[in-house]
């Protein structure tokens, strides 16, 4: 699952020993297979801005992932992710679509695995236009779009870094840090279960990074709940989609229309 920006480290508190770090990518322990889920977004304060789904197919050996939002306004944000899960889960391509009011610009930005990159940005203010096509060196564990599987398949107190590709809307690189900080009781009708929540720290390296901690300018941590017991299950999700507001995906119920409406 999503998310413009979102990726991965993992770092699990343990009161009896220190957690270690595990080399290469997220191992698959639960396979991702056919999905359609309902997702709400919402603003910070609660406000509900656009409803979503989440569709996911097997595909060509592997699997692909799709999560859009259509707000009121006709805004739209598109997300899609392919990928395989051969002992651990490998990014083949990666597709981010966000246009309309609700965004600063639009945005159409697309990745592949062997590091190439189009890009192509409005921005709604002037009207002005930008377009960036080249090829990144990437690493083996680039995860845009598969946050939430990567947390699924984790298990402390083992951490985690894995890198992604922000488009600012120039590609950048950055690595990111996740970390399973406490847990936290969510109730399915009456019965009690137990949420994980991890935060997810972006780390941006060299000057850049040094420039953006001076400036107060670092990316904000997300928040993500994961209920881990038994199946692993994705509850929430609460951070920057791109460079913008702090949003919040959580499930969505899909409404049935009155009787009288058939």
């Amino acid at each position: 699952m999503l998310v413009a920006l979102a990726v991965v480290v993992v770092l699990a508190l343990s009161a009896q020993s220190a957690p270690k770090e595990v080399p290469g990518g997220v191992p698959v322990r639960y396979a991702e297979g056919m999905v359609h889920g309902f997702l709400e977004l919402r603003t910070a304060d609660g406000t509900l801005a656009a409803n979503g789904d989440l569709l996911q197919v097997p595909d060509k050996g592997g699997i692909e992932s799709r999560m859009i939002f259509r707000f009121p306004d006709s805004s739209l944000f598109s997300e899609t992710v392919s990928f395989t899960q051969h002992r651990v889960f490998a990014l083949r391509s990666y597709h981010l679509v966000q246009q309309g009011p609700a965004f600063t610009d639009d945005l159409d930005a697309s990745l592949s695995a062997d590091g190439h990159y189009l890009v192509k940005a409005r921005r709604h203010r002037d009207g002005h236009e930008e377009q960036y096509d080249g090829t990144l060196t990437l690493p083996a564990d680039v995860s845009n779009g598969l946050v939430m599987t990567l947390l699924k398949n984790l298990r402390g107190p083992d951490t985690q870094t894995v890198h992604v590709v922000a488009f600012t809307p120039k590609p950048r690189l950055v690595s990111l840090a996740l970390a399973p900080t406490r847990k936290r009781p969510v109730f399915n009708g009456r019965w009690e279960e137990t949420a994980v929540e991890f935060v997810l720290k972006p780390r941006l390296g060299g000057v850049t990074g040094v420039a953006a901690r001076f400036l107060g300018k670092m990316p904000p941590d997300s928040h993500v709940w994961i209920v881990m017991h038994e199946v692993p299950a994705f509850m929430r999700f609460e951070g920057p989609l791109y460079d913008g507001p702090i949003w919040r995906i959580d499930l969505g119920r899909p409404r049935w229309p009155k009787a009288g409406g058939r």
